[in-house]
């Protein structure tokens, strides 16, 4: 989109003032842009290490198939409290504590490996929700990541660009404009000399 401007000083103010603006928000950005990379980038690797911690609790959980169909509404998630950081200006929600609640049931008759199935399933329960959490981190901070890498592309490729050439348009004007009125003014002064002479 063609900057709309008029040809005078207080264009060339203007359009000044908005081009230092945006020269000096720009490594800013890019900044931010890298940062927010990183992050995405370190929020994957904590990803993938979690999905593997996932995979070797579902291994351990195998063992125990038989206790959950037997005994599926034993363990149940009584609170979770979650809350929201900001990373790089971006907030993001983070999971600070998962709290379990176990079904009123008579110890004495089950098996002693219960409890060990108990928290193997709590620590699967806790990995979904912590996966679950940094895929949301992830989406968002790239998200940012994105919206920021097109505000860089704007002002690095097109405003910048375009009002430096706004400025010099209009200084040219105005140049032209200036020498115009001298040489008129020259030869106006030529005229009237010749005149006296005469």
């Amino acid at each position: 989109m063609a900057i709309k401007f008029q040809y005078n000083k207080t264009t060339i103010q203007q359009m000044s003032k908005q081009l230092s603006m945006r020269q000096k928000a720009l490594p800013i950005l890019k900044n931010k842009e890298t940062a927010l990379r990183l992050e995405v980038k370190k929020r994957q690797h904590e990803l993938e290490a979690t999905e593997d911690k996932q995979v070797a609790v579902q291994s351990r959980m195998k063992q125990y198939l038989k206790f959950w169909d037997e005994f599926p509404n034993i363990l149940f998630i009584n609170k979770l409290n979650t809350g929201t950081t900001i990373i790089i200006g971006v907030k993001v929600p983070v999971v600070q504590e998962v709290e379990f609640k176990m079904a009123n049931i008579s110890w004495w008759q089950y098996p002693a490996w219960i409890p060990s199935a108990i928290e193997i399933l709590k620590e699967a329960i806790t990995l979904d929700i912590q996966a679950h959490a940094l895929q949301q981190q992830i989406a968002i901070l790239d998200n940012a990541r994105k919206k920021t890498t097109q505000k860089v592309n704007l002002y690095e490729k097109v405003q910048i660009p375009e009002m430096e050439q706004v400025v010099v348009k209009v200084k040219r004007f105005l140049e032209d404009k200036e020498n115009i009125s001298r040489s008129g003014q020259k030869i106006m002064k030529n005229r009237k000399s010749q005149l006296e002479v005469l």
